[in-house]
Parts: structure tokens; sequence; C-alpha cells
């Protein structure tokens, strides 16, 4: 481990090394100081005109047309305006409204003056709260007038392309919106009449509100099976009511009719009915039934062994069990009938159905893409309509009320005094950068000639043994030069310092003449 008093002498011996080259470090420190002051001195004034504005996007119109008109996002729009403030368009029109193109005649020239342009205006967003953003637009140039100018075009150029780019994208917006309603209202039209002529030509095989094909044959067959059960049980209770009426008389009294007589007149009045159902009153075996009824009902059956039946009022009545039952008998009776219609009919209709097999699904099917493509038709028409009256309201509250507001916070005006260079700082930096390139200039060459302080560092770096030091013995002459020699040294860079503390107590008349000095050279 080194030592304190090694790294004592290490240090001397890099100090004694470098004191040998003090004098070359100290004129290489002088021709950069000087060197770099001069260019500080050089460099033009520069100029910076800015403005600031606050742009308000809160408007009180916004939350009440909420839904009704359209967002215009004027935030977002805002934005995007000072985007395009730098775009080549308008950088080319600022560039002539300014008169920088007076004497450009090539398009290379003007196109750099543009891409220049870009580079050094600057549009900052400094701040804001709630729907307000604060915006800062700033340009440098070496002409005042000319920084002016630049910036009072732009803030011009930002308030009326961001207040009139709404009213023209509104309109063109509803333009478009009318070409397109035009367009979809012809589409509807095809639509309605495709979709009306379908229904005609496919009257008989359209889908109705209770399904489509599948299901209404289905049911179908549902609703036979369910006559078919009713028919079961009606015919069932008709053949009941039969048994029981054969049972029955239809007088009641002592010996009125014989049975045999009683039974063949029920027997003939139920062939009867049974022949109305069939025939008209008309019809020969109706007619003869009848007849045959009545000579029943007037003793003169030819069959009959007791001969004609008399009795008295009091000794005949009807039976009331058997009026009953043949109310009930026939009220079954018409049930069943109709029930067999009933049944016949469905059974057609499915016969019909199953035949339209191959039919009836196409049918459905392409009423189904019908009303599809209608359907999104009219969509889209309803929506475009809805889209073109939010416009037309948006378009109207711009012509009344603006929703963005400007407010100029701090307008442009010609700047007096220069914004730039720092020469201050520039100047602080070439002496610093001065005094590092001597201070380095007098290590390297050290490093490159090094010299030997004591004998321990020839021990120390040779390897080899020391038997013995000789010490210097400085004679008062020479320690009177060595002190002339340092006192000079000290005041050169004493002068370099005094240089410094000039030139940045005069910063102004040193520019003013060193400008002068180097227009005379043509610099």
């Amino acid at each position: 481990m080194i030592s304190f008093h090694e790294q004592i002498n290490t240090a001397f011996g890099y100090l004694h090394g470098m004191w040998r080259y003090r004098w070359s470090g100290l004129m290489l420190s002088w021709m950069v100081a000087l060197g770099g002051w001069v260019y500080v001195f050089s460099l033009p004034d520069t100029y910076q005109a800015r403005t600031t504005v606050n742009i308000d996007t809160s408007s009180v119109m916004g939350p009440l047309l909420s839904g009704l008109a359209v967002d215009t996002s004027r935030s977002d729009e805002v934005n995007v305006m000072t985007r395009v403030l730098l775009s080549r368009e308008n950088l080319l029109n600022v560039i002539r409204e300014t008169d920088m193109d007076h004497n450009v005649n090539d398009a290379a020239t003007r196109e750099r003056m543009v891409q220049g342009l870009a580079h050094t205006i600057r549009v900052n967003n400094v701040g804001g709260r709630g729907g307000s953003s604060v915006y800062e637009i700033s340009y440098e140039s070496s002409s005042p007038e000319l920084a002016f100018k630049v910036v009072f075009n732009l803030l011009n150029t930002l308030i009326e392309n961001t207040l009139d780019s709404g009213r023209v994208d509104t309109v063109n917006a509803e333009k478009f919106l009318d070409e397109q309603i035009s367009e979809y209202e012809v589409r509807l039209t095809e639509a309605e009449e495709r979709l009306a002529g379908f229904k005609q030509k496919n009257a008989g095989y359209m889908p109705n509100e209770r399904g489509g094909y599948y299901a209404r044959l289905n049911r179908q067959k549902e609703m036979i099976e369910d006559t078919r059960s009713a028919l079961r049980m009606s015919q069932s209770r008709y053949s009941n009511l039969r048994k029981q009426l054969s049972g029955q008389t239809p007088l009641l009294g002592s010996s009125a009719w014989s049975t045999s007589t009683a039974n063949k007149l029920r027997s003939y009045q139920e062939q009867l009915k049974d022949m109305l159902t069939q025939f008209t009153d008309e019809h020969p075996d109706v007619k003869a039934l009848r007849a045959r009824i009545e000579d029943l009902q007037s003793g003169n059956d030819p069959d009959a062994v007791d001969g004609p039946v008399t009795s008295s009022d009091d000794d005949l009545a009807l039976n009331p069990v058997y009026q009953d039952l043949k109310a009930q008998e026939s009220r079954a009776r018409v049930e069943v009938g109709i029930l067999q219609v009933q049944l016949a009919e469905q059974r057609a209709k499915l016969e019909e159905l199953q035949k339209s097999v191959n039919i009836i699904p196409q049918v459905e099917a392409d009423l189904e893409r019908l009303d599809r493509d209608y359907s999104v038709t009219k969509q889209r028409y309803l929506a475009l309509v809805e889209r073109r009256e939010s416009a037309r309201l948006a378009q109207k509250v711009e012509q009344n009320n603006s929703e963005i507001i400007f407010r100029v916070v701090d307008a442009p005006v010609v700047p007096l005094l220069p914004s730039g260079p720092q020469r201050l700082m520039l100047l602080m930096l070439a002496f610093a950068a001065a005094l590092g390139v001597g201070f380095g200039w007098c290590i390297l060459r050290f490093l490159l000639m090094p010299t030997f302080v004591d004998y321990k560092q020839v021990q120390k770096v040779l390897g080899l043994p020391v038997l013995g030091a000789i010490s210097l013995q400085v004679t008062p002459r020479k320690r009177r030069q060595r002190m002339i020699n340092a006192t000079v040294f000290l005041f050169a860079l004493g002068i370099m310092a005094g240089s410094f503390g000039f030139v940045l107590l005069f910063q102004q008349p040193v520019t003013h003449q060193v400008r002068s000095v180097l227009t005379a050279l043509g610099v």
C-alpha cells in the first residue's frame, strides 16, 4: 500500500514536471482563449419575437348540444392546427408575406429556407387547464423586424385556420352526406321494390307470423294428432250414446205401441237423420223413409201383427230420458262430422305442405336475404339522415357562436434587445477551455518526457539500488532567477485572468470592435 509520504512525493513530482512546460501551456491557453473570445464576439446578435395565446374550447354550448350536434373535438382540432401551422404550405406563405424570398430565384434555396424556418419556429403548449390551452409561438432571427413579422403571421394563420377549418369541414361533411343519402335512397327504393315483387310472386309460400316452413309443418302434424284424438273421443262418446238410446223407448204408456213397432220407428228415424246429413228432402230415399215413418206412426205397419194401435192421450207420453239421450246423440254425431271434415282439411293442408318441401324453404331463404339487404340499407339511410341533421345543427351553432375563444395573452412586439447568443456563458466556457487545454498540455508533455524528483523514484522505476544522492545546491542568483520566472508567469497568468474580466465587463464595445475588424477583413 502506498504511504501518504509516497503520495505526496508523486504529486510533487507531477507538479514539478508540469512546471517545466508552463510557458508552452500558457501560450496555448492564450491562443485558445483569444480564439474562443473572438469567435464568441463574432457571433451575430439574434432577436426573438414571441407571442402567447390562450385557446379556450370549453364552450357552454357543448354540454347543451351533447348528443344532438356533431362533436367536433375542438381540443384535438387545435392540436392538429398547431402541427399544420408548421406545414410547408404555411411556411411558404410566411416567407412570401415577410419578403424573405425577395432575392431567391431557385427552388432549392427556397426549400432550404422552408426547412430552416421549420427548425427555428417553436410552438409549445406551456399550460392550461380545463378546456383551455396556452400556446407560445416564438422565432429567432438576426433581424428584429423579421422575427416580429414571422410571429405575427403565424398567430394570424393559427386563428384564421382554426376558426375556418371547422366551418369548412362541416360544409364538406354535409355535402358528402347529401350525396350518400341520395345514393342510399335510390338503393332503398330498389330494395323495397324487389321485396314487394318477391312477396307478390310467392304469395302462397310466404312465412307468416307463426314461423317458417318447418315450424308450420310440425305444427300441422301436431294439429292432426290433436284432431285425431278429439275424433276418437267423440266417436267413443257417440257410440256410447247410441247404445244407451237403444235401450229406451220414445213414448211411455200402457201398451201404446208394441216394442217391435217402437224399435222399428226409432230405427227409421235414425236412418232419416243419417240420410239428411247426406241428401236433401227431395231425395227419393228420404221421401220413402218419411212415408214409412208416417205409416208406423198412423198404425199402418204391414208387418205388425196386432193391428193399428189406438190409445187415448192419457195413456201416451214422451219418454224424457229418451229425448235427452237423443239430443246428446245428435250433438255427438254433429261433432264427429265436424271433426271428420276438419281432419280431412288438415290432412289436405299437410299434403300440400309436404309437396312444397323444395319450394317454401328456398322462398324463405330468398325472403330472408331480401329482408336483410333491405334492413341494412334502411339502417344506413336513417343513420346518414340523422348525421346530416346533426351536421346542420353543428353548422348553425358555429355560425351563431364559435366554440373556440382566442385570447392573446402576450402580443408580439419588435424586440429591442438581443436574446442571444449567451455571450457571458460562452466567454466563461472559452476561458475554462483555455485553462483546461494549457493544463492538459503540461500533463501530456510530462507524461511523454517524465523526470525524477528524488532517488526513491529512480530506485522504484529502474529497479536498481541507489548508492547515494547529491542535493542540488541553488545559488542566490539562481534563486532570484527562479523567483523572477515564477513572478513573470504568475503575472502573465494574471493578465490572462484580467483580460477575461475585461471582456466580461465590456461585452458590447468589444463585440462591436471585433465585428468591425472582421467586417474590414471581409470575414
